[in-house]
């Protein structure tokens, strides 16, 4: 059973939508309906807010650190249809804002180092962004996968740059340089994977399982094995996980059906333990046994969860 080893009184002063620990697990960001960014200073069990960004004009849905090579980086992404990427200096301040969303931006996710500093962003418009950052220069890059899910994209999640370790590597040693993924849920009901090619992004496979809007997706870390595996979430109170050793062809497993709709999942570091949280105010972590079946092994009732998204789509 899973305890809870500290708490934080954050001080919004409406609904929290997103909590986000960074590499280090030091400091803590968050984002609430009053349409704040706060950071936390989380060092030795205590707590302590080093910051309270104001930029947005709307519900903040998400935040997201980026890795530490980069800097202390976090992006975040609201209702009011930008994505803003703060940075601390001497202070935190806003270095970077992207506004060409024509409706509410959900969710935003950083890609893996290897590839440098990126951000994707799913939108209520149906469309993704792929923002870029030339570090050299500090200028960025916008690149739009246009009607990437009808109605909307509720999330999006990179794959994994690291490569099978050589003694799992059937191909010889021949895979080269990890190729850019990402995976997103939509109001399609459908999981779609995109792979960059040259200089555009195409839809490279396309899961259906789900029978509602999917809600969160989330591609496990990799430690070098062969097999890469992504686990979506679904207002059909549905959490399904799809596995691939050559990401064409996908096999479903349906983790579990739950009592409510199921908004949120995140894989653990190892990628071995899968956390889930919805409408039935609890969070429950899975892990899948030498049988391939997947169990719990904790159900932690909270306080009620936020509804992480069911006002993003108005």
């Amino acid at each position: 059973m899973v305890s809870v080893l500290n708490s934080v009184d954050t001080g919004h002063e409406d609904l929290i939508h997103s909590a986000e620990v960074d590499y280090y697990g030091l400091r803590l960001a968050t984002c609430s309906s009053d349409h704040t960014v706060k950071v936390f200073d989380i060092k030795g069990g205590n707590h302590r807010q080093i910051a309270e960004l104001r930029s947005h004009c709307g519900p903040v849905w998400q935040v997201a650190w980026a890795h530490p090579r980069f800097g202390n980086i976090l992006a975040s992404c609201s209702y009011d249809r930008k994505v803003i990427v703060w940075k601390e200096a001497d202070e935190w301040g806003k270095c970077y804002e992207y506004g060409n969303h024509d409706s509410s931006v959900n969710s935003v996710a950083w890609a893996p180092p290897e590839h440098g500093l990126i951000l994707a962003c799913g939108s209520s418009d149906g469309t993704i962004s792929i923002l870029t950052c030339n570090t050299a220069q500090d200028t960025w890059e916008a690149k739009r996968i246009p009607n990437a899910h009808t109605i909307g994209c509720n999330s999006v999640s990179w794959c994994p740059a690291a490569l099978p370790d050589a003694s799992f590597d059937q191909s010889g040693g021949k895979s080269g340089a990890p190729v850019k993924r990402l995976v997103s849920g939509g109001c399609d009901n459908f999981v779609k994977i995109w792979r960059e090619d040259g200089d555009r992004w195409i839809e490279e496979s396309r899961l259906e399982l789900h029978t509602d809007w999917v809600r969160d997706v989330a591609w496990a870390p990799n430690i070098g094995l062969p097999q890469t595996q992504i686990a979506s979430c679904s207002q059909d109170k549905r959490v399904i996980v799809w596995s691939s050793d050559n990401y064409v062809n996908w096999t479903p497993t349906v983790l579990n059906v739950f009592d409510d709709v199921v908004w949120n999942v995140s894989w653990s570091a190892t990628g071995n333990i899968l956390a889930v949280s919805g409408g039935d105010n609890n969070i429950t972590l899975w892990k899948e046994n030498n049988d391939r079946q997947w169990v719990c092994i904790s159900n932690d009732s909270t306080q009620p969860l936020a509804n992480n998204g069911g006002e993003k789509n108005l």
